[in-house]
């Protein structure tokens, strides 16, 4: 693999799709004048690069802008139909998705890797890199062994060195049911706190079965928050309570 920190990335002009229309992009319009983060992986709507690459940073999006981050880039070695579909089965509405069909800009990164083996072709080797104004300041390149290494191009990989101190996001997941005011109750403090949560609705998303067998739990909503189970709307106003006094 190539390290390209110092260098210039890559002019390459990229076809995407936007509204049904063909519209060229350039590496210029993409990096100049712009801190952009860039993770690059091997295929749209893979397992590792689905579950865990593009969730975390979306969720963190917020917090890279907050510390000069203007954009944060996916690029696969995939169509701009593939892409764009990725991207909105991924509801990764923070993250600008770049196709990169034919490997141009991924070999002229030194980062095209054969992936026969898998039926993939030539394909993105994963990495993640900062660029200022079209220059690579950073690089983080998993290590080459056989597979697929995911240690060091994630999100937080890449925000610990961006802001080291900086308070990462916490994760809360509400299950509700409609028409629940407590369950509404709960939302409204979450939202007023500025807290970003995802909501799982029942008979929608979930069963009273699975409440049961994860909360050990009947009654609505049931609050979880960075793996601990906080309980309904009345006891997540007490778990918040310190957070306001501060």
């Amino acid at each position: 693999m190539t390290n390209m920190e110092g260098k210039r990335v890559p002019e390459t002009i990229f076809r995407t799709r936007v509204d049904h229309e063909w519209v060229n992009v350039s590496s210029k319009d993409i990096f100049d004048g712009k801190t952009v983060a860039v993770f690059s992986l091997p295929g749209a709507f893979t397992p590792t690069c689905s579950s865990t690459h593009v969730p975390r940073y979306n969720q963190l999006a917020p917090i890279f802008k907050k510390y000069g981050v203007d954009d944060i880039v996916c690029i696969s070695v995939n169509d701009a139909f593939v892409m764009n579909e990725w991207k909105e089965a991924q509801k990764a509405s923070r993250i600008t998705f770049i196709p990169d069909g034919n490997g141009e800009f991924t070999e002229g990164m030194g980062m095209l890797v054969e992936k026969n083996d898998l039926g993939f072709g030539k394909r993105s080797w994963r990495y993640s890199m900062l660029v200022k104004d079209g220059v690579v300041e950073k690089m983080f390149v998993e290590p080459e062994v056989p597979g697929d290494p995911f240690q060091n191009s994630n999100a937080d990989t890449m925000l610990e060195y961006l802001a080291p101190k900086a308070d990462k996001p916490i994760d809360v997941t509400v299950f509700s049911r409609k028409g629940c005011v407590y369950c509404a109750k709960a939302k409204s403090l979450l939202h007023d706190a500025g807290i970003d949560f995802e909501e799982l609705v029942l008979n929608q998303d979930y069963t009273d079965n699975t409440l049961r067998a994860v909360a050990n739990a009947t009654t609505y909503p049931q609050i979880f928050i960075n793996g601990e189970h906080i309980g309904g709307s009345e006891d997540l106003e007490k778990w918040m309570a310190p957070r306001k006094a501060a």
